[in-house]
């Protein structure tokens, strides 16, 4: 899917539209203490997250090693499936990753290449959904924006 920087309603559409092609898809399975790291990998560091809510969060993580960024968005209370998606994108390079799908832990992971980018990211758990612009490119200020369908 060709990635295009819209609205957060564009980007809540779609995740409800693939959200209900996937409903048969295998959920992620609920892990206690499930971490933005064990969900990306080792070499992936926190750099940036936002609540989903009172259910979640959403990681953004970074790995320096490989230039490669990982979202991750992770339920508080793993239960029966839900929902959910992560995403991220970088606008300058036209390249971004996501998935959406029905899980009971979490959503992810997605990566991009995104050294020396800015990059875009979010997700959703339910009906609340995050969307991060303009994130983590130095002097610029990021734009958050959280709502409830």
């Amino acid at each position: 899917m060709r990635f295009i920087r819209s609205a957060l309603a564009a980007t809540a559409l779609a995740a409800l539209s693939v959200g209900t092609t996937t409903a048969l898809a295998a959920p992620a399975s609920a892990a206690a203490n499930t971490t933005p790291q064990k969900v990306c990998g080792s070499g992936y560091k926190t750099v940036n997250s936002a609540p989903v809510g009172s259910l979640g969060s959403v990681y953004l993580t970074y790995n320096s090693a490989n230039g490669k960024n990982c979202v991750a968005t992770i339920r508080n209370n793993p239960g029966t499936a839900v929902a959910m998606s992560a995403w991220i994108y970088v606008s300058d390079t036209d390249q971004g990753d996501e998935d959406y799908g029905q899980y009971t832990s979490y959503a992810g992971p997605t990566y991009v290449y995104g050294k020396g980018h800015c990059v875009d990211w979010g997700g959703n758990i339910s009906n609340v959904y995050v969307q991060v612009s303009g994130s983590n490119c130095g002097t610029l200020k990021e734009h958050r924006v959280t709502f409830t369908r």
